[in-house]
C-alpha cells in the first residue's frame, strides 16, 4: 500500500468559516483521507490554524482581547467544529507553534545563504490616525482591475489579482477608516522569486494531471505582464515569527515579523512535528525529508483557487531554493467558489452559512453530502435552500436512508431480524451484482482522480441500483407466493446495506456508522469482489432496524432558513 501526506490550506484564525471555506479545502481533503484510509493505505493528514497576520491581529482588536489569547480560544472554536463536522486530521495544528516559529526562521537562513533573499527600502503607507505603518491587509479600496469596491492591499478577493496598497482607488484603513494615509520609507526583505522562475516552471510540467484550474492560475502567474515578480516576506507587525536568521538576530529587521504567506505554508511540516510533539506520530521526517524516506510518498494539497498562487510558486520557491531535501507536492487540487443564494459567502462580513449555524440545524452528514456532490471544481457553483432540500430529500432520504428501512423492517415482519437463510440467486440478482460491480469501479476511478462530484454521482447511482432491484424484484409480492425466493432477496438487500455503508463513509461517516451498527458488524472491508462483499452478512446474522437514517427537509424549514439567513451574521 502506498503513503500519502495530504494537507488541506490553513484557515484563517479570524471567526469561524462559512461553508464555502469548508468546501474549498478542509472537506475534499478529508473525502479524500477516509477514501484512502478505507482502501488500505498509510494517510497522514494535517491542517491547522493561519494565526498570523493581519487578520488575527484585527479580529483580536474587534473582540476586544489580546491577539494571543483571542489565537488560542479560536482554535478552540475551529478544532471543536471541524470535529462536528468529522474531519478525520491525523493532528490539527496552530501556525503560532514553536516549532513552525523556527523552522520559518530556519527556511528565511537558509535561502538568505543561497542568495535569494534581497533588503528593500520602499515605501509604504502610513497611517496618520492610527499612528503606525499599513500593513497591506489593513488598507482596503476597489480594486484597479475588476472594480470590486472591498479589495485588500495584497489582493483582490474577488478577481484574485495581486495586488499593492498603492495600487488600491480610494484606500483606507481598517483600524479606523481614515484616508489620510502618506507613503512613507521602510525596509523589508524579499524572497526573490524571479531567480527561481525557470525552475519553477520546469518543476510545473514536471506534475502530472493537475487540475486545469491550477495550472492555469500557476502559469498566469508566471507569464503575465512583466512575470513572476520578487515578494516581500516581512512585514511591520508585531504579532507573527519574529525575522530572525536562525537563532541569530536579523541586523535592520527589529520589530518586524514575516509575512504570514511566507510561515503559512511551512506550517504544514511544522504541523507534522507538532504530531509527533503531542505523542501521535514517532517520525515526522519519513513523510517530509527525501533523505529520509519521504521518496515514496504521494503529497496532495487541497485549496481554494485563491490559494493557488502561493502553494505553485511562493511555497516551491521556498523549498526548492532551500537546496535542502524537502518533499515537494504532487498532485495540487483545486477549487472554485461556492457562492451563497445569488452572492458571494463571506467571513469578513458575515454572509451565509457558517459552519457552527449549520451544525445547529442539521447534523454533519447532511451537509458533507450536499457540499460534496456540489464542489465547485470547474466553474463556480451556487448554494440555494432549494436545491439543498432537494438534494438532501431525493438523495439521503428517498434513495438511501429508504432502501435500509424498508429492507430491514420487511424482513423483521416477514422473517425476523436476522438474516434470511433459503432461496437461491437467480438472474436478477446476477445482473444486480455486475452492474454495481461496475459502477463501484467507476466511483473508485474517480475517487482516485480526485473527481469529487463524479464520485458523488456514481455513489448516489450504486445506492439507486439496490432501489431498482427492490422495485423490480418486489420480495413483498414474491412473499406471498415464493417466501424462499423472497427470502434470497432479502439476504442480498441486508447484505447491501453493509457493502452501502462502507463505500459511503468518506461522504457520511455517521450515517455509515450508523447502518453498520444496525447491521451489528464492524466488517468494514472494501468490496473489491462485489459478490462476496454481498455475503458479508450470512445466514442467522442478527441485525437491527436503523433508527431514521435521514430524515427530510420540509418547506416550512426551509422557508425558515432561507430568511434567517438572507443577511448578515450579526
Amino acid at each position: 500500500m502506498a503513503r500519502h501526506l495530504i494537507t488541506s490550506a490553513i484557515p484563517y484564525i479570524n471567526g469561524i468559516k462559512h461553508l464555502g471555506n469548508l468546501v474549498g479545502s478542509q472537506l475534499p481533503a478529508d473525502l479524500y483521507a477516509r477514501y484512502l484510509r478505507a482502501r488500505g493505505h498509510e494517510v497522514l493528514f494535517l491542517c491547522a490554524t493561519d494565526e498570523h497576520g493581519t487578520p488575527a491581529e484585527l479580529a483580536a482588536a474587534k473582540a476586544g482581547k489580546p491577539v494571543a489569547e483571542y489565537c488560542a480560544e479560536m482554535w478552540e472554536v475551529q478544532a471543536k467544529l471541524a470535529d462536528g463536522f468529522r474531519l478525520s486530521f491525523d493532528h490539527f495544528g496552530r501556525s503560532s507553534s514553536t516549532q513552525n516559529h523556527k523552522l520559518t526562521q530556519h527556511f528565511a537562513g537558509v535561502l538568505a545563504d543561497q542568495g535569494l533573499i534581497r533588503e528593500v527600502s520602499e515605501t509604504q503607507m502610513y497611517s496618520k490616525a492610527d499612528g503606525r505603518y499599513l500593513p497591506d491587509r489593513y488598507i482596503e479600496g476597489t480594486c484597479p482591475n475588476c472594480g470590486f469596491d472591498s479589495a485588500r492591499g495584497d489582493q483582490c478577493d474577488n478577481c484574485t489579482k495581486q495586488l499593492d496598497p498603492v495600487d488600491l482607488i480610494n484606500p483606507h484603513s481598517t483600524i479606523s477608516g481614515s484616508t489620510d494615509l502618506e507613503m512613507r520609507e521602510t525596509k523589508h526583505l524579499y524572497l526573490r522569486q524571479s531567480e527561481m522562475k525557470d525552475q519553477l516552471e520546469e518543476w510545473i510540467d514536471t506534475r502530472e494531471g493537475w487540475p486545469v484550474l491550477t495550472t492555469s492560475i500557476a502559469k498566469k502567474w508566471l507569464n503575465d505582464g512583466d512575470g513572476l515578480q520578487d515578494r516581500g516576506i516581512t512585514r511591520d507587525l508585531d504579532w507573527g515569527v519574529p525575522v530572525q536568521r536562525g537563532d541569530e538576530p536579523w541586523p535592520g529587521m527589529e520589530g518586524k515579523v514575516f509575512y504570514v504567506w511566507f510561515d503559512a505554508p511551512i506550517e504544514y511540516i511544522a504541523c507534522s512535528q507538532e504530531w509527533v510533539e503531542a505523542g501521535k506520530g514517532d517520525d515526522w521526517a519519513r513523510w517530509w525529508r527525501t533523505d529520509k524516506g519521504a521518496d515514496d510518498v504521494r503529497y496532495t494539497q487541497f485549496m481554494g483557487k485563491d490559494n493557488v498562487p502561493f502553494h505553485t510558486l511562493s511555497f516551491p520557491v521556498t523549498i526548492l531554493g532551500s537546496g535542502e531535501p524537502w518533499k515537494l507536492v504532487d498532485y495540487i487540487k483545486s477549487f472554485n467558489y461556492l457562492n451563497y443564494d445569488g452572492g458571494q459567502f463571506s467571513t469578513s462580513r458575515g454572509r451565509g452559512v457558517f459552519m457552527d449555524q449549520a451544525l445547529e440545524i442539521l447534523p454533519a452528514d447532511y451537509w458533507r453530502w450536499w457540499l460534496l456532490s456540489h464542489a465547485p471544481e470547474s466553474s463556480d457553483s451556487e448554494f440555494t435552500w432549494e436545491n439543498f432540500q432537494i438534494s438532501v430529500n431525493k438523495d439521503l432520504a428517498d434513495v438511501l436512508g429508504n432502501f435500509a428501512s424498508r429492507v430491514t423492517k420487511f424482513c423483521r415482519s416477514k422473517f425476523s431480524e436476522a438474516v434470511p437463510e433459503a432461496g437461491t440467486y437467480g438472474p436478477d440478482e446476477d445482473r444486480l451484482i455486475a452492474a454495481l460491480t461496475d459502477k463501484l469501479r467507476e466511483y473508485e476511478q474517480h475517487m482516485e482522480t480526485i473527481e469529487v462530484r463524479k464520485a458523488a454521482a456514481a455513489l448516489r447511482a450504486a445506492w439507486v441500483l439496490g432501489n431498482e432491484y427492490l422495485q423490480e424484484v418486489a420480495p413483498w409480492t414474491t412473499f406471498k407466493t415464493d417466501p424462499d425466493k423472497a427470502a434470497a432477496q432479502i439476504r442480498l438487500a441486508l447484505n447491501l446495506i453493509r457493502l452501502y455503508a462502507v463505500v459511503s463513509a468518506p461522504f457520511i461517516p455517521d450515517a455509515s456508522k450508523q447502518l453498520l451498527d444496525a447491521m451489528q458488524t464492524d466488517d468494514r472491508n472494501w468490496p473489491d469482489d462485489v459478490p462476496s462483499a454481498l455475503a458479508a452478512l450470512p445466514a442467522g446474522h442478527a441485525f437491527a432496524v436503523p433508527e431514521v437514517t435521514f430524515r427530510k427537509i420540509t418547506d416550512d424549514e426551509r422557508a425558515e432558513w432561507q430568511e434567517r439567513f438572507a443577511g448578515v451574521r450579526e
